[in-house]
Order: structure tokens, then C-alpha cells, then sequence
């Protein structure tokens, strides 16, 4: 029996080492995490001037991968890759005209917070219309209908059962 309880204790203590090495690796991974996650962060370049233009450009590119947010409230790689490509033309020398026109090259109309209008653009720009007045359209006639309901006559047969049903009614009250 008692050789029973040194293998048990035994046993513990192994699984009690083996779990405080998971629990330390875990604590280390949560403690160095931020640096890992950095190595891809689109570095600023230290000049104020550029990091300025790169946020007013970074306010008027949508984040494809997030679809609700500008590359500059995104904090995914792909945002992080647009930033680092802007800043890169910034410092080569382009001007904001010809950094927006490469990305609407490269990515599209999408990718901007303000398509222009145009006959590839106009359903993001009528689309909500659109669906505006249909949705209205279906509910005057919804509404319409509802309210012939209402006016209908009821038959003579119809007028005696709700007479009934209603004398059922006082009676049990």
C-alpha cells in the first residue's frame, strides 16, 4: 500500500513540474507577444511631416480585410502593408494624387472612402437609394392591403357567429 502512494505522489510531482513549465512558457509567450506582433507593424519614419501625410492618406483608403474601417484605424497586416507602401511613395518623392491613384490602380475604386461616380460605381453610390424605394414601395403595399382587410363586409353568417361568440363572452364574465 504504501509503495501505491509513492508512485501516486511520484506521479504528481511530474505532472505538477510539467504543468508549472506549460504555465511559465504560456506567461513568457504573453509577455514577449507585443514584440512578436510588431515585426510586421508599419514602422514611422521619425519626420512628422510624412507621418502626417500618411494619416490624412491612411483616413481616406478603406481597410479591404475589415471593410469598416480606414487603413488608419485598422490594425490588421494588410493595413499595416498599405501604410508601409504609402509611406515608402512619401518618401520617394510622389504626391498624394499619384499614391491615391496607385492604390485605386492596384485595388480599385473600393478601396476608396469616396468612389467617384461612375459607370462602374453606381451601385455603391444608388445601391442604398435603390433599396430605399423598394422597401417603401413594399410596404404602401403591404399597408394598402392590410387596410382592405379591414374594410371588408362580413357576411350575414359571419355577423351571427361573432354575435354568438360574443354572447359566449358576456356569459362567461
Amino acid at each position: 500500500m504504501a509503495d501505491g502512494f509513492r508512485v501516486l505522489r511520484a506521479v504528481g510531482q511530474k505532472s505538477a513540474l510539467a504543468l508549472r513549465r506549460i504555465l511559465t512558457a504560456l506567461l513568457l509567450f504573453l509577455v514577449f507577444q507585443p514584440a512578436f506582433g510588431a515585426e510586421g507593424m508599419a514602422r514611422p519614419v521619425g519626420d512628422p511631416a510624412v507621418e502626417a501625410r500618411v494619416n490624412m492618406l491612411s483616413e481616406e483608403l478603406r481597410c479591404l480585410t475589415c471593410m469598416g474601417q480606414s487603413i488608419a484605424d485598422s490594425q490588421s497586416s494588410f493595413s499595416n502593408d498599405m501604410k508601409r507602401e504609402i509611406r515608402a511613395m512619401i518618401v520617394a518623392g510622389k504626391d498624394d494624387k499619384e499614391i491615391m491613384e496607385f492604390m485605386v490602380q492596384r485595388y480599385g475604386d473600393f478601396v476608396l472612402y469616396r468612389p467617384p461616380v461612375k459607370n462602374t460605381t453606381w451601385l455603391l453610390w444608388g445601391g442604398p437609394f435603390v433599396l430605399l424605394v423598394v422597401g417603401l414601395a413594399l410596404l404602401i403595399v403591404r399597408l394598402r392591403k392590410m387596410g382592405g382587410l379591414a374594410e371588408a363586409e362580413l357576411s350575414e353568417d359571419e355577423h351571427q357567429q361573432a354575435a354568438r361568440l360574443l354572447a359566449k363572452r358576456e356569459d362567461v364574465s
